[in-house]
């Protein structure tokens, strides 16, 4: 397949832009882990980043897009042919229904549609195979993963990557580095696991304690939690009742979780949801 346009070409569908910057694909391969793990890769385009990872690394590729299959099948004949590239056409998120990614401890490394971004780096959270991720994503969306504790964006997803490991903005990626160019700046963020977090009702508690990120702690707690359970538990914890979300690190996060978790029930986590509609609602009818 020959592609003359890139800018053409590009899915708005899959959210495609192609980073076309040797200097930056250069920069993200040194940030890798220094192992011989497979890597993983997801959405690998034209495999610009691709061709940099099968120099050194054995490489399994996943591509939704049917044209872009074609693509690296032809591009990569000699890599399949010599067995350190595979390319598997399809959804990744279906591959993740039934269990790990890959069956054998792997790197992430990839430059991820925006749209579909966090969810995939939540994915790779649980996944037990998976040892670190080395992705490009929304500037903002990194930010919210490497922000520490007391930083204004710290977050829940600070907060999960924190549960897992360490989490580090690497460097940023200016719009001009792909084709087409993003409305946004991207950033190379690079999580190191070293543990699995595959708790869905402490995604869930997260969701609860950062509803409203710049009210206080107790205050979304008490949205769905009983005041009195609330108020005992900051009690029994010595917690400032003034303390905002982004104040309380991820340990008092863990403590607080473990305290209530008998609690977040069906009823609750129906509560929550229909709380968070409401904002919704009322966000959209200000707009």
């Amino acid at each position: 397949m020959i592609i003359e346009n890139l800018s053409e070409f590009a899915s708005k569908k899959f959210g495609q832009n192609f980073l076309k910057d040797d200097t930056v694909l250069h920069k993200i391969i040194q940030a890798m882990p220094n192992d011989n793990l497979r890597v993983a890769e997801i959405g690998p385009g034209l495999g610009d980043l691709t061709k940099e990872l099968v120099k050194v690394r054995n490489v399994t590729a996943f591509e939704v897009d049917k044209r872009l299959c074609e693509h690296l099948t032809s591009e990569f004949e000699d890599s399949i042919h010599n067995g350190n590239f595979e390319l598997r056409c399809g959804d990744v998120l279906e591959r993740w229904e039934s269990g790990s990614l890959l069956d054998e401890p792997y790197h992430l490394v990839a430059n991820l549609p925006y749209y579909i971004a966090t969810n995939i780096i939540l994915k790779a959270f649980k996944d037990e195979h998976c040892q670190s991720v080395l992705v490009m994503v929304q500037k903002e969306v990194a930010v919210k993963f490497s922000a520490k504790v007391k930083q204004k964006e710290f977050s829940a997803l600070s907060v999960l990557a924190q549960s897992v490991g360490n989490a580090t903005l690497c460097f940023e990626v200016k719009a001009e580095a792909f084709v087409p160019p993003p409305n946004v700046t991207s950033a190379v963020l690079l999580i190191e696991k070293e543990q699995s977090q595959d708790d869905e009702k402490f995604e869930a508690f997260l969701k609860i304690a950062f509803a409203q990120p710049r009210k206080k702690l107790f205050k979304n707690l008490c949205a769905v939690f009983s005041k009195d359970i609330v108020n005992a538990l900051f009690s029994k914890l010595a917690l400032d009742a003034n303390l905002r979300p982004h104040e309380a690190g991820t340990s008092i996060y863990h403590h607080i979780y473990n305290e209530l978790k008998d609690n977040l029930d069906g009823k609750q986590q129906s509560k929550q949801r229909t709380l968070s509609k409401s904002r919704a609602k009322n966000a959209k009818q200000q707009h």
